[in-house]
């Protein structure tokens, strides 16, 4: 054979070799896609991670839960305007093509030479049906055997699923910016709309956003946004779906959206929201899948009742933060250009919408003129305002404040130092009604109801009383009001507990005990009755579960939560039942099956047909910890608290509202717990860092007068009702009040009297008259030659939590 034969059939042996070596490689880099590749037949079943919406008992929108904030509308939910929006601005033909749009390919490849020489944006050839395969099943990597996967997963796709399940994915899935997964949940978050409410240019915006929804973000790129958006509505117009009339009404309208995504038009329960997603995420039944299982979640919330808790301590603290003057203005400028943009940087908390950074301009004695940094408005500082900053750190040009308009004028504002919680439960259920953790969430979402444990001070004092009723005692059994010591006090030295007065009043019912909180009778019958009993009740109740059997817990020495010590006070007005509070009510998952409910009573008989017969009974919710005298005779004598002692500042609320004022050594917090027949409410007031809360900042002056704002506004909607009265209870006049007593309790009434003569002299005037000069003593106010002398200073320090309620 010939050389050149030779090397020809050489040739032809090696292309043959290359071309079977190169089927190998795309057979096996065929097979290695193909193992790869995800299965297209599961997007059957597929849902996106939806957010977890948060409900009040209203059906108010609060709040959501959710790694990807979305709602999953089905696709006969979205109206065809949407729809159309988004075909006109990604997929013209996706009713027409089979996954892969050849003809919109080509014709987007012939555009972008023109857009490539004029500087325009570049198309893609990307379908609809290509972007969910892409989002859904795979990555973002910008590779070949993406994009052959893409195209391979298009085919399969349109062979298992509907064009209009494929939209439904696809309108569910893809992210629009404003923290929005969805069409819904972008229309929301832009415009604070359902997708029916949207408008033709609403729906455009929205459609002109999965390009990019950085590159037209409606306040940072306002133009662009506004142009994607024109564009949108022009393609609108092209493909018919909008006649030029509306396209040309549409262009005109201007883009306007919100100036930030919000989780729910009502944005007074931060508290209680984070608290409810707490207590959520550790149920075990789906707490796992809070964030992308899509529940509906409907809690006890009473949105008017929330708004009124968070008004009243956010006004409450507000008032003890000016009582106690002045800080400050919290920068200074020296008006150099600029000095707006930097004065604004300190934001005044969210809750308090109409307060405004501004900068004092001149300062004449108590004239004083600002201007505001973000609207450039001058005004003077209301004088009396001026004159309040003046007397403690005088206000200088320069300084930087938080001012709110009032009446032509500018009121001063600073943001309190000391914090609180309030809670609301309802007695009868436990349902928490209201919550606030204290004066801002977004300056501290620390939940000082739940998670803050405080020394309650004398509003523990009706556990120990309670104990005593279960007991021997009644209302008007009599104890001596009189000096007492024990050993074992600080430094070696005797404890001896001591009334705020440092008087003593000799021997006295349980009853004026309670009202006026001597402290003297409360470790007395303590000690009389034992304090493992007054911490095993205690705890049965539900106070806390960690108190000691030491006598200072008598006092209020134990450490306990607003929101356990307030659910523990709803067994006083619902017949001594301990009901547990909740937050939560039930949770459906997203197909409408109820996967938790908190009552867990079953009515038997509620399904059956009645005619003539008795209607079913459903059981009265908690466990008896007390009996329903006890629970009488403890709310008859807070009832006492409001009307004759040491909450009397709560008078003008009228009959039937009972509680207890709690402060503790040092007025280091401040307590109320309050009741009527249908609502709990416990205020709690003091520093993060539990330092004093100043001298007279006791429970009545610190606690009561937020009670008192907060419940004008709940005895509205819920009238205070007399306390039910027990069964088997007898009742007899005792010093001009009628008490309740266990049958047999009330003869040991008389027994005592004769042992120890009477409490107080008989009849109502003489009654009112030892009450008012208890209470003058308490205030050291003297009134002829036996009014007592004024009275002294809190109990030294060693005195273990000796109350200071006294007679505030």
């Amino acid at each position: 054979m010939k050389v050149a034969e030779r090397w020809f059939v050489m040739a032809g042996i090696g292309l043959l070799g290359a071309i079977a070596l190169a089927g190998l490689i795309v057979a096996v880099y065929a097979a290695w896609l193909f193992h790869d590749l995800p299965d297209a037949s599961e997007l059957a079943d597929y849902r996106p991670a939806t957010a977890t919406r948060v409900y009040a008992g209203d059906g108010t929108l609060i709040g959501e839960f959710s790694d990807e904030r979305r709602i999953y509308v089905p696709y006969e939910q979205i109206p065809t305007p949407v729809v159309q929006a988004f075909l006109a601005a990604e997929d013209r033909n996706f009713f027409q093509h089979g996954g892969i749009d050849v003809s919109g390919l080509g014709r987007a490849m012939f555009k972008n030479v023109f857009n490539f020489a004029t500087g325009r944006r570049l198309e893609g050839g990307s379908t609809i049906t290509q972007q969910v395969a892409k989002n859904v099943l795979l990555t973002n990597e910008s590779t070949i055997g993406r994009k052959l996967k893409e195209a391979i997963l298009s085919s399969r796709l349109e062979a298992t699923l509907s064009k209009e399940q494929i939209l439904e994915l696809y309108l569910n899935e893809i992210f629009l910016g404003y923290r929005s997964y969805g069409v819904a949940s972008a229309a929301y978050n832009y415009f604070g709309k359902s997708l029916a409410q949207l408008t033709p240019d609403e729906a455009a915006f929205l459609a002109a956003l999965p390009k990019g929804p950085n590159n037209y973000h409606p306040k940072r790129h306002p133009e662009a946004a506004k142009g994607r958006r024109d564009w949108v509505l022009g393609e609108m117009a092209q493909n018919q779906f909008i006649t030029q009339a509306q396209y040309q009404e549409a262009v005109a309208r201007p883009l306007t959206t919100r100036a930030a995504p919000r989780r729910a038009e009502y944005q007074d329960a931060d508290f209680f929201v984070e608290e409810a997603r707490r207590q959520a995420a550790a149920n075990p039944e789906f707490g796992s899948q809070l964030n992308a299982g899509g529940f509906y979640m409907r809690t006890t919330l009473d949105p008017s009742l929330q708004t009124a808790a968070r008004d009243a301590l956010m006004r409450g603290l507000e008032n003890y933060d000016r009582r106690h003057g002045w800080r400050g203005a919290w920068g200074t400028t020296d008006f150099a250009p600029g000095w707006q943009a930097v004065a604004l940087r300190q934001t005044a908390p969210p809750e308090r919408r109409e307060w405004r950074a501004a900068a004092v301009e001149s300062v004449s004695g108590n004239t004083v003129q600002i201007r505001t940094a973000r609207d450039d408005t001058t005004g003077s500082l209301i004088v009396a305002d001026a004159a309040w900053a003046n007397a403690n750190r005088p206000l200088k040009r320069g300084d930087l404040i938080f001012v709110e308009p009032r009446n032509g004028q500018f009121a001063l504002k600073q943001v309190p130092a000391v914090n609180g919680a309030m809670v609301a439960i309802e007695p009868q259920s436990g349902r928490v009604l209201a919550m606030v953790g204290g004066y801002s969430y977004a300056l501290s979402s620390f939940n000082r109801a739940t998670q803050a444990r405080r020394q309650p001070g004398s509003s523990f004092k009706p556990f120990v009383y309670a104990a005593a009723l279960e007991g021997d005692f009644t209302p008007a059994s009599i104890v001596v009001d009189g000096p007492i010591s024990f050993a074992g006090g600080a430094n070696g030295q005797r404890w001896t507990p001591e009334n705020y007065s440092r008087r003593y009043y000799g021997p006295s019912t349980l009853r004026r005990g309670l009202e006026l909180s001597r402290n003297v009778m409360t470790v007395r019958l303590a000690n009389t009755i034992g304090m493992e009993r007054v911490v095993e009740l205690s705890e049965r109740m539900g106070v806390a579960d960690n108190l000691q059997p030491n006598l200072s817990v008598s006092l209020g020495a134990g450490e306990v939560t607003a929101y356990h010590l307030t659910a523990a006070y709803a067994a006083f007005v619902n017949g001594g039942r301990r009901v547990d509070p909740y937050l939560i009510e039930y949770v459906q998952d997203r197909d409408g099956e109820t996967i938790y409910r908190a009552d867990q009573r079953r009515c038997r008989d509620c399904g059956r047909a009645f005619s003539g017969q008795a209607s079913p009974f459903l059981e009265a919710r908690g466990t008896q910890v007390i009996d329903p005298i006890t629970a009488y005779q403890i709310s008859s004598m807070l009832e006492g608290v409001i009307q004759r002692g040491t909450a009397a500042s709560a008078r003008g609320l009228g009959r039937w509202v009972g509680g207890k004022t709690g402060t503790t050594n040092e007025y280091r917090s401040a307590w109320f717990v309050g009741f009527t027949t249908d609502i709990v409410v416990g205020v709690y007031i003091g520093f993060d860092d539990n330092r004093s809360l100043g001298s007279g900042e006791a429970g009545a002056s610190a606690a009561v007068p937020i009670f008192v704002d907060f419940m004008e506004d709940a005895l509205r909607e819920r009238p205070a009702r007399p306390f039910v009265r027990p069964r088997g209870a007898i009742f007899r006049t005792v010093n001009g009040f009628e008490e309740a007593f266990r049958p047999g309790t009330e003869r040991r009434r008389e027994e005592e009297r004769r042992d120890t003569g009477p409490a107080v002299p008989q009849g109502p005037q003489n009654y009112n008259e030892v009450i008012r000069r208890e209470q003058e003593a308490a205030a050291g106010i003297t009134s002829g030659p036996s009014a007592p002398p004024p009275s002294t200073p809190p109990a030294p320090k060693q005195e273990p939590a000796a109350d200071l309620d006294g007679l505030f």
